[in-house]
């Protein structure tokens, strides 16, 4: 399977109630890594990109917890469009695909769920490298 194939959308569970709705996650079980880190990003001024890097071995759990925002995935052959816009909708991205968030609505919150703590070397921050790496690992 492509690595571009394995990532997709994960419907988390939704409690409805008149009073409001409640979603929750546990790893393993809605998702396919052990939670190690827990990170944001809000505040995002209108036409910025974020992302810009892939990860060799990390795999994460993208949400839109308010607001939307597109991520673009690329696998170094090909490229897939996701629009995040529901608080009980992940994206889960698997290692070695590129991303870049971009299309943020005003006032949006990304939170991001990863299976490991910040390891600067886990990461592909120039695309030619990451393009050479993911073609030779297939």
């Amino acid at each position: 399977m492509n690595r571009l194939d394995e990532c997709r959308i994960i419907e988390l569970p939704v409690i409805n109630d008149v009073r409001g709705n409640l979603s929750y996650i546990e790893q393993n079980r809605h998702i396919p890594f052990e939670i190690r880190r827990v990170y944001y990003l809000y505040d995002v001024p209108g036409g910025a990109t974020r992302g810009g890097h892939a990860h060799k071995a990390l795999h994460q759990l993208i949400i839109a917890m308010s607001g939307s925002f597109d991520v673009v995935l690329d696998d170094g052959d090909r490229k897939r469009r996701f629009h995040l816009n529901r608080s009980y909708y992940g994206l889960y991205v698997c290692p070695m695909v590129w991303r870049e968030l971009d299309n943020f609505s005003s006032g949006s919150v990304s939170l991001v769920l990863a299976s490991d703590y910040f390891d600067e070397s886990d990461y592909f921050r120039d695309y030619d490298r990451f393009v050479a790496s993911a073609r030779a690992s297939t």
